[in-house]
């Protein structure tokens, strides 16, 4: 009997696009999320919305291009690339472990309490900070849309870019460098992917400068390591991390230009960096640097 030699058995690891993907999940995954989401981007970027190459706008959705020119390409990023990576690289377990994070609404009570009113508390006060104490009372307008619009971003930012972010990377990237150095990893990756977008009137529009997206990636350091303290305190939850994370987009794009109107594009994001440090130094002091993890999970 003649053995034929021409498709050898292959290892679990295999070869091609789903061999590299078992191998190197992680860098996978920021490959893929960025590759898809600038991809998606590009439209949005070279329209009359960013650099005016292209004679076209895209049409406000609530008020906004930013739902149509914005969001496809988020959904196709994080979400997009943690599904696939998993899929390949963990198969089923892999994909059910990821979804099961998605699902911990079940913390305890204070914690509803630190995402929901512990954000926007910590914002006034920057705010008021740095405003030199110049407040305005928001309207009832702003007061009655707050809710609806932090629903709406946890549909939005917050399922487009976590279940990618926190849900998969950052497990991943802890038990591979720490709680600490994975998520200082961790930081300039996210803020990363959001450069192409200051090209575009996401960045602040033609009142922004230089200094916006440097505030922006120091923001991104600092808050990822409250994201990732609060991620690991509550068990993996990504509810409370979504709910975290569009607290503060939520108050920013809703709140915050009326109640500190002497505070531009560049100042407010200032502003959010500095208050996010500081509260990130806090946390580190309180856990040592440890971020609440638990190395016990390991999967």
């Amino acid at each position: 009997m003649v053995i034929s030699t021409d498709n050898p058995p292959r290892s679990r690891d295999g070869s091609g696009l789903a061999g590299a993907i078992r191998r190197r999940p992680l860098p996978s995954f920021f490959l893929l999320a960025n590759l898809m989401s600038w991809t998606a981007w590009t439209p949005y970027v070279l329209s009359r919305n960013g650099l005016g190459v292209w004679d076209f706008r895209f049409p406000d959705v609530l008020g906004t291009g930013q739902i149509l020119g914005v969001l496809p390409g988020a959904y196709l990023g994080p979400i997009a690339s943690a599904f696939l990576v998993t899929a390949v690289a963990d198969g089923r377990p892999g994909l059910r472990r990821w979804v099961g994070r998605m699902w911990r609404w079940r913390v305890r009570w204070h914690w509803y309490a630190l995402t929901l009113l512990g954000v926007p508390a910590a914002m006034l006060v920057t705010g008021f900070v740095f405003s030199g104490g110049r407040i305005v009372a928001p309207s009832l307008l702003v007061v009655a849309v707050y809710v609806p619009a932090l629903l709406l971003q946890m549909v939005t930012t917050g399922l487009a870019e976590e279940p990618g972010w926190r849900d998969f990377a950052l497990p991943r990237l802890q038990r591979r460098f720490g709680p600490l150095a994975g998520t200082m990893v961790l930081g300039p990756l996210w803020a990363l992917w959001h450069m192409p977008l200051f090209l575009t009137d996401w960045g602040g529009g033609s009142g922004a400068d230089w200094t916006r997206p440097a505030a922006f990636v120091l923001f991104c350091l600092a808050f990822n390591i409250v994201m990732t303290w609060v991620f690991n305190r509550t068990g993996e939850s990504l509810p409370m991390a979504m709910l975290l994370h569009v607290g503060v987009n939520n108050f920013a794009s809703v709140v915050w230009s009326e109640m500190f109107p002497a505070l531009d594009v560049n100042r407010s994001m200032q502003a959010m960096a500095a208050g996010s440090v500081v509260v990130a130094v806090v946390v580190l002091a309180g856990t040592r640097g440890r971020l609440g993890y638990d190395h016990r999970r390991t999967r």
